[in-house]
């Protein structure tokens, strides 16, 4: 089984800066594509930013130029970096991973998702 679990979240001014985490545990041999996603209230869920393992990276129109998603595969983790903040930007946050197993099947998982609360 894999866990992923977000961190960073919080209350923070337009214009302030966030960092979110992802770490990911449990019986992993690798992960393919990581991304991050975020669901408004009474709002669908949305992508956010997506990572390759080859490092390819790919940006929701709405946070290029602000938002910075990164990975650090030997430790299993994903970071997005959250600048300039808009109230917008509120919403829970999600973790999602394409993950091989230790026994070789490819899963796809989330996270339970870190809130993140914009302030004017």
């Amino acid at each position: 089984q894999v866990q992923l679990v977000e961190s960073g979240g919080g209350l923070v001014q337009a214009g302030g800066s966030l960092r979110l985490s992802c770490a990911a545990s449990g019986s992993i041999f690798s992960i393919n594509a990581m991304g991050w996603y975020r669901q408004a209230p009474g709002k669908q869920r949305e992508l956010v930013a997506t990572s390759t393992s080859g490092g390819s990276t790919n940006y929701a129109d709405s946070v290029k130029g602000r938002f910075t998603i990164s990975r650090d595969n030997a430790k299993h983790t994903l970071y997005l970096q959250m600048n300039s903040l808009k109230p917008e930007d509120t919403a829970v946050y999600y973790c999602n991973a394409d993950v091989w197993s230790s026994r070789l099947t490819l899963m796809n998982y989330w996270g339970k998702g870190t809130l993140v609360t914009v302030s004017s």
